[in-house]
């Protein structure tokens, strides 16, 4: 999590409450004038320690992005007529194996592009793994016989791409969308996903000579 993003997160919530306090001592003493202004200051900076807490923690599922990374790794190993199984190597280690049907292995990502001005507390383009999909080559196929499609993305407390997308981030949010690659898997072969500030991309390696 970014630290600057946690200092003012805390800091505005520390103050909030200070703020809070001062209201209740000068609505007991009568002033009210002074309580209004205090009171609206403390749920402001509340409101604001809340939003960097819930952006802090939507960010524990999703990976910081500022050059080309290696999101995951792909292997495919073809098992029949348009059936192929994809095993996926994450950084973090976790392995994942899944069956699919079609002639190509896509993988989807969600990407948050957050406003220049939003760098300064330490928040840059993010990225989360969405899915892996099978899918046909023929448009026909595609629409007429079955559909394989696995979810990537693991659980968090705060989704921040479906709240990106009701613009409940409003100016801090420059642009929220999905990206998508995919590649053929009739043969045994083995893909870097690689994400970018312009989108998702997967690249084949090379395989190893054995001498």
């Amino acid at each position: 999590m970014p630290l600057a993003l946690l200092f003012v997160g805390g800091g505005a919530l520390v103050f909030g409450a200070a703020a809070g306090g001062a209201a209740l001592g000068a609505l007991r003493g009568g002033r009210w004038a002074s309580a209004g202004r205090r009171g609206v200051a403390g749920l402001l900076l509340l409101a604001l320690g809340g939003l960097a807490g819930a952006i802090a923690i939507g960010l524990r599922g999703y990976r910081a992005l500022t050059l080309e990374v290696l999101a995951a790794t792909v292997t495919t190993e073809p098992e029949g007529p348009q059936r192929f199984r994809a095993t996926i190597l994450f950084p973090d280690k976790r392995l994942a194996m899944y069956d699919l049907a079609g002639d190509a292995v896509g993988v989807d990502a969600h990407i948050l592009k957050w406003h220049p001005w939003v760098n300064i507390l330490g928040l840059h383009t993010a990225y989360e793994l969405d899915r892996v999909t099978g899918r046909y080559r023929d448009v026909t196929e595609e629409r007429t016989k079955p559909h394989t499609a696995y979810a990537l993305a693991r659980p968090t407390p705060v989704d921040l791409f479906a709240i990106a997308r009701r613009r409940l981030l409003g100016p801090l949010v420059d642009a929220e969308y999905g990206s998508a690659a995919f590649v053929p898997a009739a043969t045994h072969a083995e893909y870097e996903v690689r994400v970018s500030t312009s989108g998702l991309l997967m690249r084949q390696v090379p395989p190893t000579s054995t001498p």
